[in-house]
């Protein structure tokens, strides 16, 4: 198989009061020359906030340019204002896309009322720079045991053509195929799954070229985020 394991316990990891951050790719003071990203894929990082008193957990309001900015909730409720007007809680099994365009700026807090919350956001550069800023935040789809678009495809709109998130929440021995996309970034958030001969535990990934319709099983309770796109070049 033409892919490569990133165990979680080696990503580049930050921390401050209220929030834990761990790092897929070369991120702020966190340079990784050989590691820059996967194709239009920047960036996917996992955090966690855990609000406490007089904790704001999470990012105070700052800008962006020129991303497309996918959020998947896994647990908690994650409070995303941003300057279109957008003021959303966003819980856990939802997503939302923030296409940055010429400008914008946010913040993304943990709800307290929610406690804990932990969520992956993925940065994917633009096809088409130059586009107005947008948001838009997506329905929860229920349970599946197959792989459901998210972003991208059928799901919310991203400005990176060809750029795909899909989930699934696997119960152990269950599989799923994996899509014909030549580039492919499979995420086990929780759980633990086996990737042909390749095991990956909760927080590894696997990056995978040119090897279409491989399958994962899941070894334990699992939820898996995969990233697909249609060109191999990025």
């Amino acid at each position: 198989m033409s892919g490569t394991l990133y165990a979680g316990s080696t990503r580049s990891q930050e921390s401050v009061p209220g929030r834990t951050t761990r790092h897929s790719f070369s991120f702020g003071p966190h340079y990784a020359p050989t590691n820059l990203g996967f194709g239009p894929l920047v960036c996917h990082n996992d955090d966690v906030l855990d609000p406490a008193p007089a904790i704001v957990a999470g990012y105070s309001e700052h800008p962006h340019t020129e991303l497309e900015i996918v959020t998947w909730v896994l647990e908690g409720a994650l409070v995303h204002t941003d300057s279109t007007g957008a003021s959303h809680v966003v819980e856990a099994g939802r997503a939302q896309v923030l296409s940055a365009g010429t400008g914008i700026r946010h913040s993304e807090v943990a709800d307290p009322a929610s406690g804990r919350c932990r969520f992956v956001q993925a940065w994917l550069l633009p096809s088409a720079p130059g586009a107005e800023p947008s948001y838009v935040l997506g329905e929860a789809p229920p349970p599946r045991s197959h792989l459901v678009e998210v972003a991208g495809g059928s799901g919310l709109p991203i400005g990176t053509t060809g750029a795909r998130l899909l989930v699934a929440r696997l119960s152990p021995g269950s599989s799923v195929v994996l899509p014909d996309d030549p580039r492919q970034h499979v995420f086990a958030a929780t759980g633990a799954v086996a990737v042909g001969d390749v095991a990956l535990g909760a927080g590894d990934a696997l990056r995978i070229t040119d090897e279409p319709g491989r399958s994962v099983t899941a070894t334990e309770a699992t939820e898996l985020l995969v990233w697909t796109f249609a060109d191999p070049a990025g």
